[in-house]
């Protein structure tokens, strides 16, 4: 027990140092932002001096300490024994106001993690004038951080399944306060460096974040809170970025909108003792005991696992595959859905506006022709999150696909007409409600499909290849090879097609389900087909 305890204080100790050299390294920056006031901030062609140096070094140093705290040795996989038993019947039990804790911070998590990528489109005007290089060169700061997003999404999903979720979640904040040193940076290609890091730690906490909320809420209302968190989370990102953009930017310069990453991250690390652990993950890592510590914290007091009574099922389920399907199936169909969401966000939706300028619209027009289309699909994130728990995950996430299809079909048929893009109101809204659904439940609707021991994983997984699709298309952009447009609608349509058709054949009802039938589904097949 002494060694125990010696260890987390240890670990704790070195979380917190971390913490202190990385904000430390930050703040040691500072003064040469400070120096550039007069000239509006402009830091472009200075040197960097020795405090810069130091703080960079501080970083790096600071988040391996963080990272020890954060990540100690596994327990091991312990059987998922009598602990797993007494969980599954609560997870029908009622909310209680530490799940609206959990639900409100993981919120607030989102907004944050999605307000770092969406600042890009708000710096790259004033990094251009300040580097003074052309639309082609700062092209490649997205691209650096799109890449960042599907490589973080990948690592820290595995993270997540080795030390845990929580652990995942508070050290992308860590990193969130590094990369605050943007803002100092004198040259384009050190901010694209650190765009590969801040999309690191971006696309490291969104999948982890619903896998944790997943486990923790009870069955009942699992489908609905992660998709409004979800959604919230996006839209409070986007919120945020353009709001503190108008604020700040007039008089900081652009450079403000990176050391805005050192208070929100700090904030993310502060509350993060509010932050619980998932006991599914802690019991079957041989952590017992934390993970009846943490089910107290829900108001759960357990009691012995042969008195616990099995789980209500919903009234009614679609067919269930067979265990020895595996996961190959849905895994192949989520993949598809995600590249094509991200062709469609990253691709479509950024090249429309020029191919109705090259139509003959104006600038505006074409700005307020969009706007327009996605001011009618913004209800969707509420519609979504009630056809997600009231009707069903599968074929919720079957129309949405659907519908995101029929959006890109009628703007081909338009391009391909006589009248080009002549009333493209209804198919773009089609296409911005399909997409904007398609989102908002793709990670929740995988992280309820996965068992626990891959859950961080697969969705890390679902999540990297929704930017891997945007990352194609940035290359396109990068490499001026972007196709005609109704040729690209085409060629995104056939992957989106598919993947409606493989979710309709291989998806799983998950509505109403246990995630502790599901892992005991999978401790089956694995018994069964050990290879």
């Amino acid at each position: 027990m002494q060694t125990v305890l010696f260890e987390e204080r240890r670990n704790t100790l070195a979380f917190w140092f971390g913490c202190v050299l990385v904000t430390t390294g930050v703040v040691l920056h500072l003064p040469m932002f400070l120096m550039a006031r007069d000239s509006g901030y402009i830091l472009a062609g200075m040197r960097m001096d020795a405090g810069m140096l130091t703080g960079m070094a501080a970083i790096v140093v600071g988040v391996g300490f963080a990272g020890y705290g954060l990540l100690p040795r596994s327990a091991g996989h312990a059987p998922l024994a009598p602990l797993l038993d007494v969980i599954v019947p609560l997870e029908n039990a009622p909310l209680t106001p530490a799940h609206w804790r959990v639900a409100a911070l993981l919120t607030l998590a989102l907004v944050i993690d999605i307000m770092k990528p969406a600042s890009l489109g708000f710096v790259t005007p004033g990094m251009r004038m300040e580097y003074r290089v052309s639309a082609d060169t700062v092209a490649w700061l997205p691209f650096a951080a799109l890449a960042g997003t599907v490589v973080g999404s990948c690592v820290w999903g595995v993270l997540a399944d080795i030390y845990g979720r929580r652990a995942s979640i508070v050290l992308s904040s860590v990193m969130f306060v590094g990369t605050s040193i943007c803002g100092a940076m004198p040259s384009l290609w050190w901010n694209v460096g650190m765009c590969f890091m801040m999309g690191a730690a971006a696309g490291g906490m969104l999948p982890v974040a619903y896998a944790l909320l997943a486990e923790i809420m009870p069955t009942r209302h699992r489908g609905w809170s992660l998709v409004l968190v979800g959604g919230i989370g996006a839209l409070g990102g986007f919120f945020a970025a353009s709001s503190l953009s108008a604020l700040l930017q007039p008089v900081f310069g652009w450079r403000i909108m990176w050391f805005l990453n050192l208070p929100t991250g700090l904030i993310l690390v502060a509350l993060s003792p509010l932050l619980p652990e998932s006991a599914r993950f802690l019991q079957q890592t041989g952590r017992t005991g934390l993970a009846r510590a943490v089910l107290a914290r829900f108001g759960v007091t357990l009691t012995a696992a042969a008195n616990a009574v099995a789980p209500p099922q919903p009234e009614s389920h679609a067919p269930v595959p067979p265990v020895s399907h595996g996961f190959l199936g849905i895994t192949t169909a989520l993949t598809l859905a995600a590249m094509a969401w991200g062709l469609v966000n990253f691709g479509l939706l950024l090249w429309l506006p020029t191919a109705l300028v090259a139509e003959g619209r104006s600038v505006g027009a074409s700005s307020a022709l969009i706007a327009k289309s996605t001011l009618i699909a913004a209800p969707t994130i509420v519609i979504c999150a009630w056809l997600f728990s009231a009707w069903s995950t599968k074929w919720s996430l079957v129309a949405m696909t659907a519908v995101m299809v029929l959006g890109m079909l009628g703007l081909a048929v338009q391009e391909l007409g006589a009248g080009g893009l002549s009333r493209p109101v209804i198919p773009l809204t089609l296409l911005i409600l399909g997409s904007s659904g398609v989102i908002s439940m793709l990670l929740p609707y995988a992280a309820e499909n996965y068992p626990l021991r891959i859950r961080g994983r697969a969705t890390g997984w679902v999540a990297a290849c929704s930017k891997l699709g945007g990352l194609a298309a940035q290359t396109l952009s990068v490499v001026a090879g972007v196709p005609p447009f109704a040729a690209a609608i085409l060629s995104i349509a056939v992957p989106a097609a598919g993947s409606t058709i493989l979710i309709a054949l291989f998806g799983r009802e998950s509505r109403g389900r246990s995630l502790g039938e599901l892992d005991a589904r999978d401790a089956v097949r694995r018994a069964e087909s050990p290879i």
